[in-house]
């Protein structure tokens, strides 16, 4: 049996007359269940969009319909505007969806968020996106055989097209990083990682198609791929990386058990039941 908390009256509304923001934040937190709730139907609808959109960009490759039709086009144009400089600065981006490039940037981002809040979950998680992106996107290349484009490659490559692979590991490893970096930092900062990370997710993506060795629909099912697998990732984990609701739920367990009434002044009574009322 786990004992109550005991924490004097005084303490915690001092810190909340102090950090105005506090009792607020927490009354307007929402139950740590509906927070799961809307977070796991969140990636649920990404796992499934993204697993639906890929076979949908498959389908319009083998019917030429749809986005197809902008395969040549994005082609032809980074054929004939490319440059010596912009050359080099996409094959420099396109590094971040490599497979040394992932792998670096993932054990990178694991450790610097071990010693900052250990958790042994992210190790498993993040094994999780990386091993599993690559065996997605290279199992269906074999499957699918798609031929590269041969109008003028600016870089090297392996393997069939369709994934592309680089898209695919951009796309799930970013959005993973991005996820470890935001635990417990603020909504602003959350958004900012997750706006990153699909930015450069989309940066990476572009390269392969202007250096020539992706087509548009390549790199479209790519990202698809690697966001739907992040998605079912998080479902697996996300509970356990961020602590859904842990604020609300502790702070209404130190409601259950602090006596009220023994407080010092009114606002500190106050302030303590606007704890009690969080959630």
């Amino acid at each position: 049996m786990i004992e109550a908390p005991h924490v004097p009256v005084g303490a915690i509304a001092g810190e909340i007359e102090r950090h105005d923001h506090l009792a607020g934040h927490l009354r307007h937190n929402p139950d740590p269940r509906t927070e799961t709730g809307i977070a796991l139907s969140v990636a649920t609808v990404v796992a499934v969009g993204g697993m639906v959109g890929v076979g949908v960009v498959l389908a319009m490759v083998r019917t030429k319909f749809g986005l197809e039709s902008l395969d040549h086009r994005f082609a032809r144009f980074g054929a004939d505007h490319a440059q010596s400089w912009s050359t080099a600065g996409m094959r420099f981006l396109s590094n971040f969806g490599g497979t040394g490039g992932v792998i670096v940037l993932a054990i990178a981002a694991t450790l610097f968020e071990y010693f900052r809040r250990p958790s042994r979950s992210m190790w498993f998680f993040m094994t999780l996106v990386v091993g599993g992106q690559f065996a997605l996107s290279n199992g269906i290349k074999v499957l699918v055989e798609r031929a590269r484009p041969d109008i003028r490659p600016l870089t090297g490559f392996s393997g069939s097209s369709f994934p592309s692979g680089h898209s695919t590991a951009a796309a799930a490893t970013l959005a993973a990083v991005a996820l470890i970096l935001s635990r417990g930092r603020s909504r602003r900062v959350k958004t900012i990682l997750a706006a990153a990370a699909v930015g450069l997710a989309v940066t990476v993506a572009g390269t392969r198609v202007f250096l020539g060795v992706h087509w548009f629909t390549d790199v479209t099912a790519g990202l698809l791929l690697g966001w739907a697998w992040f998605a079912l990732c998080s479902i697996a984990f996300g509970g356990r990386l961020l602590h859904f609701g842990h604020l609300v739920a502790t702070a209404e367990r130190i409601a259950d058990h602090v006596p009220v009434g023994s407080a010092s002044s009114g606002s500190q009574s106050d302030a303590v039941s606007d704890i009690g009322s969080a959630g």
